[in-house]
């Protein structure tokens, strides 16, 4: 049997991904050959997530500090592609559910019908996909549904991601503020308006 190898050889080595933590370790910039990336994540239990116009701020602070490097070392400007924006969301074994049968107590779209006369046992894992295209010609929602299980305890969560990309050359922090209206409102279109009040607790 032949194996085939292949080199590659450039003039300069390819930018690894580069961390910045926060010393509370929440906040992360990372900074790769052709994406600057600012994160807030969950380190402790008693970690509570800042609202966004804290975290727009944040991120308008650290890009001006990484604009300003690239310009007094001459390493030209940013020229934007595509913006994205992304929210990750835990919802805990326990919360309105208890096991993946019951994902329509979370989700209004879904059903997993229960019958006595059924072969198929509950799910064991669930993994759905969608888009949603943003007004304007100005990019797409996509939505993810999977289950995991948490590291730190082992217990059951159903992640729902949702992020959004797409650009605006006129005013990017306009279409971020679009991008956030959108998963906000996508969240709260998605999910039943009964766990929204009784489990989350949310407020109209």
């Amino acid at each position: 049997m032949k194996k085939n190898i292949g080199f590659e050889f450039q003039e300069t080595p390819p930018l690894p991904r580069i961390w910045f933590k926060q010393k509370s370790e929440n906040g992360i910039i990372q900074v790769q050959r052709d994406r600057f990336l600012h994160n807030w994540r969950k380190v402790r239990p008693n970690d509570e997530y800042p609202r966004y116009p804290v975290v727009i701020e944040l991120f308008k602070n650290k890009l001006s500090h990484f604009e300003n490097f690239l310009k007094e070392n001459e390493f030209g400007k940013i020229e934007p592609l595509q913006y994205e924006m992304t929210y990750v969301n835990h919802i805990c074994e326990g919360e309105g559910w208890n096991n993946l049968s019951e994902i329509g107590n979370i989700f209004k779209d879904f059903a997993f019908v229960k019958e006595a006369n059924r072969f198929l046992p509950e799910p064991e894992r669930i993994h759905w996909r969608t888009s949603f295209l943003l007004p304007y010609s100005s990019g797409r929602m996509h939505v993810t549904v999977r289950n995991a299980l948490r590291k730190e305890d082992g217990k059951q969560v159903i992640l729902l991601d949702l992020t959004v990309r797409g650009i605006d050359n006129k005013d990017m922090y306009a279409w971020f503020d679009l991008a956030r209206e959108w998963i906000v409102c996508g969240f709260a279109d998605l999910t039943n308006n009964d766990i929204q009040n009784k489990i989350w607790r949310r407020r109209n």
